[in-house]
């Protein structure tokens, strides 16, 4: 019978175990860094803010979201912890590096508030 390489088989690599703690540890660091730049692209909502904009009746069309996504961006790039961003008529609080909103109001609430543990601002328009 021969014994060569035939289509469909599999045929384990061997290497030796530093070899494979390598490869490991790259593909891990590959993995964290993907995860981290998708994380840096997506808005999050915590809990209470979504029950704040459904209360509130906020909706955010696409385009809006990019905005503010991309003044998260702004803001992570000066050092920013947490962020009041303004766009038309909602205000939200943002924890920059979680890139999560954590509230949310519209111009009806905004008028009488005053806003505590922010580091910055940003006015959208």
């Amino acid at each position: 019978m021969n014994d060569g390489v035939k289509i469909g088989h599999i045929f384990p690599v061997m290497t030796t175990p530093h070899q494979a703690s390598k490869t490991a540890v790259s593909r891990q660091s590959q993995t964290s860094e993907f995860q981290e730049m998708l994380n840096a692209k997506v808005l999050k909502f915590s809990h209470h803010a979504e029950v704040r904009m459904q209360q509130r009746g906020i909706k955010l069309q696409p385009e809006s979201l990019t905005k503010i996504i991309n003044a998260v961006e702004d803001a992570a790039s000066k050092g920013a912890q947490d962020s009041l961003i303004v766009f038309r008529d909602i205000a939200m609080i943002v924890n920059v590096p979680s890139r999560t909103v954590v509230t949310a109001m519209d111009g009806g609430q905004m008028k009488s508030n005053v806003f505590t543990q922010i580091d910055s601002a940003i006015i959208l328009t």
